[in-house]
């Protein structure tokens, strides 16, 4: 019998999972026993704004985009008075068919379709929000579904590369490229510098091990943009938990 190929998939736990004090559920659905996934990675994120436009991508431009943004970001479900409570469980899973074992745990990601065609699962606890603009017209809905899993292997290499950076998986579990940091790389209200400004953070430094395709995008930049790439893909990911841009 051929063996099956290794893949990783992206899991993110959502602010109203944490508020509702379901994280321990979801766990215990997604546990190795029931999907044969093994913990690869797993962190703690307050998620920025840089890293929710990320995340969110396809959808700019799109009258619900911000509300998305808001609620990936913990503004929904947590006030401004208890903003320090707004975070992500961000998590990498491994194993033979993983995608679509944990996908199929999730359920249908419009959580009323969810409870109408596979009542139990995880999505199914969720709720749907109306969308509403300034003049009270309504402008589409927001699926409050508890967790993000990937939807292909080709948006879980995407996904936990912009999640994670290579050393917050352990060496034997990455499936993807790495290379090790030339220069360096500093970041300053999207622009890119090899040596210090005022201002400006530090991306990399010489040794970093980083995925090969961040090298590929960092190194086309042509004091513009990343021909490769976007530069706020990489510098939302080295960023994470360090500032809220």
């Amino acid at each position: 019998m051929k063996e099956e190929k290794l893949e990783q998939t992206l899991v993110l736990i959502k602010p109203d999972a944490l508020k509702n004090s379901i994280t321990g559920f979801i766990f215990s659905q997604l546990s190795e026993l029931h999907t044969g996934a093994r913990f690869a990675a797993a962190k703690v994120v307050n998620v920025s704004s840089l890293l929710a436009e990320e995340h969110y991508a396809e959808h700019t431009g799109k009258p619900f985009f911000n509300p998305l943004l808001d609620y990936i970001m913990g503004k929904v479900h947590y006030p401004e008075e208890n903003k320090w409570k707004r975070r992500v469980i961000a998590i990498v899973y491994l194993g033979n068919g993983v995608l679509n074992r944990i996908r199929t745990l999730a359920g249908p990601t419009n959580p009323h379709k969810a409870r109408d065609e596979k009542p139990g699962c995880i999505r199914s606890l969720g709720t749907v929000v109306q969308l509403k603009d300034k003049d009270g017209n309504n402008i589409g809905d927001r699926l409050d579904n508890l967790i993000h899993t990937s939807a292909t292997t080709e948006e879980a290499e995407r996904e936990i590369k912009l999640w994670f950076v290579p050393h917050d998986i352990p060496p034997e579990m990455r499936l993807y490229k790495t290379e090790i940091c030339p220069t360096h790389y500093y970041y300053k209200q999207g622009k890119l510098y090899n040596t210090y400004e005022k201002d400006s953070m530090l991306l990399l430094a010489p040794g970093d091990i980083v995925w090969k395709t961040d090298i590929e995008i960092l190194e086309s930049y042509d004091g513009k943009e990343c021909k490769k790439g976007r530069l706020n893909t990489v510098a939302a990911k080295y960023l994470i938990n360090r500032v809220n841009i």
